[in-house]
C-alpha cells in the first residue's frame, strides 16, 4: 500500500510484504516475461499465498524474488484469476523504475476492469494517480484519484474509501487547500486509529504538517508529540523520525532557531539519502534558514547549497525551497561573486519554470521576491558585466565616469533641496511670528441656508473647541464634533470651510501641526522625541498621516524643522 508523506511531495512505499530490490530484479523480471512460458514444476501447485510470502522472503536475493513475482503473475493469467492478476502487476509496480510504473499502472487498470470489481477498478486507478503524484504531475493525480473515488464510493470498501480521502488530502496540501486538507485528514484519523497503524500515523505526520502551514504552530507541536507517542505505543519507531522532522521545522516558524537546528541536525542521520532526499533537503534548507535568521550566513551557506545539490541530482524543488536561490543570490552579490549570482539566478529560473510546468494552479500563489522579468534582466546585466571586466579599463573609465557624474547630479540635488527647504522653513518662522494670519473669506451667499444666529454659536464652539484643544483627540470626527456642537455636519461644514477657508479634514489637521510646532518651539525637550511619538502628541492615529500632514501644512520634513531649531534657527 501507498502513502505520501505530505512534508516532502515524496512518494514513500510502505508495503507490508514488499521492500525495494535493486534494478537488477527488474532486468531479470523482465527477461523472465519475454523468455519464460511457463511456471516451474516446483511452484506451479503452490497457492498465491505461498508465492507472496516467498516474495517477502527473499525480498534480498533479487534471484529468487524475480521468481516468485513473475511465478505468481503468470499464475493468475493461467487461472483468468483478474484479481490476482491485478495484484501481481501491483507487486512489481512497487519495485519496479519511476519510469515504467505508469505502464504497470496500466496493465493494473486493464484487467481490473475485465474483472468488473468495483473496488479493485477503483484501487488500480488510485495507484495510476499516486505514481503519477510521486513523478510530481499532480493535476494527472488528482484526475485519477477522481476516477478512483468513482468507483470505490460504488463498492463500500471502507479501507479504500479512506486511502482515497488520504491522497486527496495530499493534493489539497499541495494546492494550498489546507482546510480541506485538514478536514479529510481529520475522518482519515478517525477510521485509521483502530483499523491500520500505519496509515493512522501517516495520517497523524500530515494533519501536523497542516497546522505548521495554517499557522498553528501550538496545535502542530501538539499533533507531532502525540505522533512520537503514538509510533512507541504501537511499535512502529520508524515513524518517529518524521514527526521529529515536523517538529524541527515548526520550531523555526516558532523562532526557537537553535532548537530548530539541533532537532534537524539530530534528524539528518536518521534519514536514508536515497530514498528520504526530499524531507532531507527540506531539513537542510530549514536549517540554514535558522542560521540566516541568527545571523549567521555563513554557516547558513553550507546547508543552502546541500539543497541546490539535491536540485541539481534529483530535479526536486517546492515553492518554499525556492527561496534558497533568492537567499544565494543575495550573498553573492553581498560578495561580489558575479559567478556564483549568475549561477544561482539560473538555478531560479530553473525552479520557476519546474513549478510552473508542475502545476499551473500553484506557481501564481507564490510569493516571489524575484519575478521571472527581473531575473532575466539581471542575468543579462551581469553576463555583461563579466563581459565587461576583460576589458577592464575600459569598464573602469566608464565606472569612474559614471559615478562622476552621478555625484554631480547629487551634489546639485543636495544643494537645491537644501536652498529650497531653507527658503520654506523661513516662510514657516514668519507665518508663527504672525499671531493671526488674514484668511480670505468666500461670499456670503455661501451661508444663506445657515441662520446669522447659527453660524456665531458655531464660531463660538469652534473658538472654545480650538482653546481647549480637543482637536487632539485622535478619534475625532465631523460626526462627533457636530453631536457636540448639537449642530448638524452640512451646516458646520460650511462654516468651518467659509471662515477657515479649508474643509474638516484639513482644518482639523492644521490645528493639530500648529500646536506641535509651538510645542517643539517651545520644548527642548520635545525635540528629542522620536517621530512617531510626535505623531501620537498630536493626536494623529498613525506615523504617515502625521509627517504627510506636516509636511502639507509646513513644506518641510519634520525631521528638518526639528533640525533647525536644534541649531538656533529660531
Amino acid at each position: 500500500m501507498y502513502f505520501i508523506n505530505m512534508n516532502s511531495k515524496y512518494l514513500y512505499i510502505m508495503n507490508s510484504k514488499l521492500y525495494v530490490l535493486p534494478f537488477l530484479l527488474l532486468i531479470k523480471i523482465l527477461t523472465a516475461q519475454t523468455h519464460l512460458h511457463q511456471i516451474p514444476d516446483s511452484l506451479a501447485a503452490k497457492s498465491f499465498d505461498y508465492l507472496d510470502e516467498k516474495i517477502y522472503e527473499n525480498n534480498n536475493d533479487s534471484t529468487k524474488a524475480s521468481l516468485y513475482l513473475y511465478s505468481y503473475l503468470f499464475k493468475a493469467k493461467k487461472e483468468s484469476n483478474w484479481k490476482e492478476v491485478v495484484y501481481g502487476y501491483q507487486n512489481i509496480l512497487h519495485q519496479s523504475p519511476v519510469k515504467l510504473r505508469l505502464q504497470y499502472a496500466d496493465s493494473m487498470i486493464h484487467f481490473a476492469k475485465r474483472s468488473n470489481d468495483q473496488a479493485l477498478i477503483g484501487s488500480s486507478f488510485l495507484s495510476k494517480g499516486i505514481v503519477y503524484y510521486s513523478q510530481k504531475k499532480y493535476n494527472e493525480a488528482y484526475n485519477y484519484y477522481i476516477k478512483a473515488n468513482e468507483h470505490i464510493s460504488k463498492s463500500g470498501d471502507k479501507y479504500l474509501i479512506y486511502k482515497v480521502k488520504y491522497n486527496m488530502a495530499q493534493i489539497k496540501y499541495y494546492l494550498e487547500f489546507y482546510d480541506e486538507a485538514i478536514s479529510l485528514l481529520k475522518e482519515c484519523i478517525d477510521y485509521f486509529r483502530n483499523e491500520e497503524p500505519r496509515p493512522y500515523l501517516n495520517s497523524l505526520h500530515s494533519l501536523g504538517v497542516c497546522y505548521n502551514r495554517i499557522g498553528d504552530y501550538d496545535l502542530c507541536s501538539k499533533t507531532n508529540l502525540l505522533g512520537i507517542q503514538e509510533s512507541d505505543k504501537l511499535k512502529i519507531p520508524e515513524m518517529k523520525v518524521f514527526f521529529e522532522h515536523s517538529e524541527g521545522i515548526n520550531q523555526y516558524f516558532k523562532n526557537n532557531f537553535n532548537t530548530a537546528i539541533k532537532t534537524l541536525q539530530d534528524v539528518l542521520p536518521k534519514l536514508n539519502s536515497n530514498t528520504e532526499f526530499a524531507n532531507e533537503s527540506i531539513a537542510n534548507f530549514y536549517i540554514g534558514k535558522s542560521y540566516w535568521k541568527l545571523n549567521s550566513p555563513s554557516k547558513a551557506i553550507p546547508y543552502f547549497q546541500k539543497v541546490n545539490q539535491t536540485f541539481n541530482e534529483k530535479a526536486y524543488i517546492r515553492p518554499d525551497l525556492k527561496e534558497v536561490f533568492e537567499l544565494l543570490i543575495k550573498y553573492s552579490k553581498k560578495k561580489k561573486d558575479l559567478n556564483s549570482q549568475l549561477y544561482y539566478i539560473d538555478q531560479l529560473l530553473k525552479a520557476d519554470s519546474l513549478l510552473t510546468d508542475t502545476n499551473k494552479y500553484l506557481i501564481g500563489k507564490v510569493h516571489k521576491e524575484y519575478d521571472t522579468k527581473e531575473l532575466l534582466i539581471d542575468r543579462v546585466k551581469i553576463r555583461q558585466q563579466l563581459i565587461y571586466e576583460r576589458y577592464y579599463d575600459i569598464v573602469f573609465i566608464g565606472i569612474i565616469l559614471i559615478m562622476f557624474l552621478v555625484i554631480v547630479y547629487f551634489t546639485y540635488k543636495h544643494f537645491k533641496t537644501k536652498k529650497l527647504n531653507k527658503l520654506k522653513f523661513e516662510e514657516l518662522l514668519k507665518k508663527i511670528e504672525e499671531k493671526n494670519v488674514p484668511k480670505p473669506r468666500l461670499e456670503k451667499s455661501d451661508l444663506l441656508d445657515v441662520t446669522p444666529q447659527a453660524v456665531e454659536t458655531i464660531l463660538k464652539q469652534l473658538e472654545k473647541f480650538e482653546r481647549e484643544k480637543k482637536f487632539l483627540d485622535k478619534n475625532l470626527t465631523l460626526a462627533k464634533l457636530t453631536v457636540a456642537f448639537n449642530s448638524n455636519s452640512k451646516y458646520l461644514s460650511k462654516v468651518i470651510y467659509h471662515h477657515k477657508d479649508k474643509g474638516f479634514v484639513d482644518y482639523i489637521n492644521d490645528l493639530k501641526i500648529d500646536y506641535l510646532i509651538n510645542l517643539l518651539k517651545g520644548s527642548s525637550t520635545s525635540q528629542n522625541y522620536t517621530i512617531s511619538a510626535l505623531g501620537e502628541e498630536a493626536g494623529f492615529t498613525t506615523t504617515p498621516r502625521f509627517t504627510n500632514a506636516f509636511q502639507s501644512r509646513t513644506g518641510i520634513s519634520v525631521s528638518y524643522f526639528i533640525k533647525q531649531l536644534k541649531k538656533g534657527k529660531i
